[in-house]
């Protein structure tokens, strides 16, 4: 593989070592143009909008993964084996499977179970639930307290199946001390830990399964503000 790679057009060194990953590339525009100086686009191949800029004088990058182990997979993968990042931080939306969450809580992934098959590609047989870095976990954790949030963290669950109205995996994986269920976090760890890198997933509780409280898309992509500055604090 060269740059640039078949998903991605931008120049070499045009993203930092740290990328903030959300899933939706319209929350990928808000935060460049919320939060970063100078922000230029530095990817637009597929609509997935890519873009870095400065955050409090330090140089950050955030780019969309679209839904799905698959796809964070890929772009994940190309970032860290090619462009050189360091650092990928997903910021995104979560089910509630613990019932004490409310909605519009943070939680981050500590682990990530996965009804999956990604992590077979890796050559272990049995089942993976690949963990985060530690690095940015303490140091998300960190942020969190000097901005005055209380993230949970926990295991999530990365599904393959967004309606999952059969296999009663929820109910189950609640059972098993499971945060949040999500769809990407699971893909991330594993291409970040064969590779060497560090990945976080950092995610707001947009819904529960249980009882059908839910937030609208737009609010989705534009109002879980505090899950984006944890991240920005740590980039």
């Amino acid at each position: 593989m060269s740059i640039p790679t078949p998903h991605i057009t931008a120049e070499e060194g045009a993203f930092a070592r740290t990328v903030l990953m959300p899933g939706d590339p319209l929350r990928s525009k808000f935060i460049a143009e919320h939060y970063l100086e100078n922000a230029v686009l530095v990817n637009n191949t597929r609509g997935v909008q890519g873009y870095t800029g400065l955050y409090h004088g330090k140089r950050v990058s955030v780019m969309a993964s679209g839904m799905g182990i698959p796809s964070i997979g890929i772009y994940s993968h190309e970032l860290f084996s090619e462009y050189g990042v360091e650092n990928i931080i997903r910021i995104g939306t979560a089910g509630m499977l613990n019932q004490s969450l409310k909605v519009r809580d943070i939680v981050i992934g500590m682990s990530a179970y996965t009804n999956s098959n990604y992590g077979a590609q890796f050559g272990f047989s049995g089942h993976l639930a690949p963990c985060c870095s530690y690095k940015l976990l303490s140091q998300a954790m960190e942020a969190a307290a000097k901005l005055g949030l209380n993230p949970v963290p926990g295991p999530l669950y990365s599904s393959d199946t967004f309606y999952d109205t059969r296999t009663g995996s929820a109910k189950i994986l609640q059972g098993l001390g499971v945060l949040a269920v999500e769809m990407e976090a699971a893909g991330l760890y594993l291409e970040a830990a064969t590779l060497g890198k560090n990945a976080l997933s950092i995610c707001t509780i947009s819904d529960n399964p249980f009882t059908g409280e839910s937030l609208s898309a737009e609010d989705r992509q534009n109002t879980f503000t505090h899950m984006m500055e944890i991240a920005l604090e740590i980039a």
